[in-house]
């Protein structure tokens, strides 16, 4: 997708797509500055931001990635500044779409290889930890405490015990309370979790029996469950049932398994104007090499693909798959007409200031991260997958939400890109890809890999080799940034009304 770009004296602009409108500054560029042949920098302008090619007239669309990504509120001039003050979103409700399937793509083939855990049901591992799990948030920080006394007690048997709590489970209602139980079921059963606890009050709305009957298929002999309520010392009951799960999980041992067994969750957080020129495009060479295998490669942020939906449309494998993407995506842009709220309310303020403009842009970026496979499968919140290739998955931006649901949907890795930063983990191994190499100088305790190299010049490919044997060694077992700082959280999606 990339040329070669523009180098002139200490600058260098890239035009992404021959068809663009716009390039985009690698580096600061001053006033005066060569932009390309007979285009000269109209002011200062920021590095991941965006510069005019040639003259674009008010009303006009803007291209970049070969698509509008808005257009322009006045009349610009070539080497002007190209953002807020004078571009904007297309965007405005639901929209038909035509069902025009592109040719599929040839996808890689690897041998690769990791070590993973495999479980009885056939999906494999990349940790062996036990999870305590709640109904309700009235149990969570007795869950918190049961961990934090196994984790001393049972050092070195598996590889920790984690709480993963929330604050719902009481005084919710019809599908909103359901998608809670679904999504506690569906962590209970997860390849990571040689051993789940689930742990409820007694009294919640979310009934631990209805939650264990809508459970999918999680081995008996690595779940425990019970309601504080019900017994005398939940504290010694709790770490009882830890400790019968340790005997179980400690046996498990790690096996050669190849890339078709990996499911990698595919997410982006804090974007910035290389977002889409580093570390997305080097992601979905993973998300390829990954589908080309066999393997899975989940893409979610439902609200961030507006804009750029009907290049996944064009890759649906088949007419259902193609109505599935459509129904998902106005679905989602339902939901926000219905709170009243525009389609088109984002990027964030750290995206803009990192050089995003509008959604399109964001969209057009991001979908990157998933490559260039089919989409053979379209999930609703709190649903697993299983189906190989490119997965498009519901839920929000939202970093803790999506990710949660990356990992419930079955994804053992999750490929976290980021322009900003966040200290931020989740349930999965979550490897922050840093999207431009200030980022990952500056925060080495957050950042996993710098994908920044692309813009000073190294090769596309060969940084997406070196990021895939970061995956295959964090699928075996070596710990992230955010695992070494204690980074664990999940948030649940609550949609519904609280009573």
């Amino acid at each position: 997708m990339h040329d070669t770009g523009y180098l002139y004296k200490m600058s260098l602009v890239l035009k992404i797509d021959p068809r663009d409108d716009v390039a985009v500054t690698l580096a600061p560029l001053a006033k005066g500055e060569p932009v390309a042949e007979g285009v000269m920098a109209a002011t200062d302008i920021p590095a991941g931001h965006k510069v005019a090619l040639r003259a674009i007239t008010a009303g006009q669309d803007v291209r970049k990635y070969g698509w509008p990504i808005g257009h322009a509120t006045s009349d610009i001039v070539a080497g002007e500044h190209i953002h807020s003050h004078n571009l904007a979103t297309s965007l405005s409700g639901l929209e038909t779409y035509a069902y025009a399937p592109a040719a599929p793509e040839p996808m890689p083939a690897t041998a690769a290889t990791f070590e993973g855990y495999r479980r009885a049901n056939g999906r494999v591992g990349a940790r062996n930890e036990i999870w305590i799990l709640c109904t309700v948030g009235c149990v969570a920080r007795t869950a918190q405490k049961i961990a934090a006394v196994a984790n001393e007690r049972f050092q070195g048997r598996v590889d920790g015990v984690y709480a993963l709590t929330h604050p719902f489970g009481c005084s919710q209602l019809g599908g909103d309370l359901a998608a809670t139980r679904t999504m506690i079921g569906a962590l209970a059963a997860h390849p990571n979790a040689g051993g789940a606890l689930i742990l409820g009050l007694g009294c919640e709305s979310n009934q631990l029996d209805a939650l264990l009957a809508a459970a999918p298929d999680v081995d008996p002999a690595r779940l425990r469950a019970f309601t504080a309520q019900s017994t005398e010392d939940e504290m010694e009951a709790g770490l009882a049932a830890v400790e019968a799960l340790v005997a179980v999980a400690e046996h498990d041992r790690r096996e050669t398994c190849p890339v078709s067994d990996l499911v990698i969750g595919l997410k982006c957080g804090g974007s910035d104007g290389f977002s889409g020129l580093t570390a997305n495009p080097a992601v979905g060479r993973i998300a390829d090499a990954v589908a080309g295998a066999g393997g899975t490669a989940i893409l979610t942020e439902i609200p961030e693909i507006f804009g750029a939906e009907q290049l996944l449309m064009a890759r649906a494998t088949d007419r259902a798959v193609f109505d599935d993407i459509v129904a998902v995506v106005n679905d989602f842009k339902s939901y926000f007409i219905s709170h009243g709220e525009p389609v088109s309310e984002n990027p964030s303020p750290g995206n803009i200031e990192g050089g995003v403009t509008t959604l399109e842009e964001k969209s057009l970026g991001a979908v990157q991260k998933a490559g260039r496979g089919q989409i053979t499968q379209v999930l609703r919140y709190g649903e697993r997958s299983d189906r190989r290739g490119v997965v498009l998955l519901e839920a929000p931006g939202n970093d803790a939400v999506s990710s949660t649901a990356l990992t419930a949907a079955g994804a053992t890795v999750i490929l976290f890109t980021t322009g900003r930063g966040t200290p931020l983990g989740f349930p999965a191994p979550t490897l922050k890809i840093a999207t431009n190499s200030g980022l990952a100088q500056r925060k080495p305790h957050w950042i996993d890999f710098d994908a920044g190299r692309v813009a000073a010049g190294h090769d596309l490919d060969d940084t997406a080799a070196a990021l895939m044997r970061l995956v295959l060694d964090t699928a075996s077992g070596q710990p992230t940034r955010a695992e070494e700082n204690g980074e664990r959280e999940i948030a649940l999606w609550k949609r519904g009304v609280t009573l």
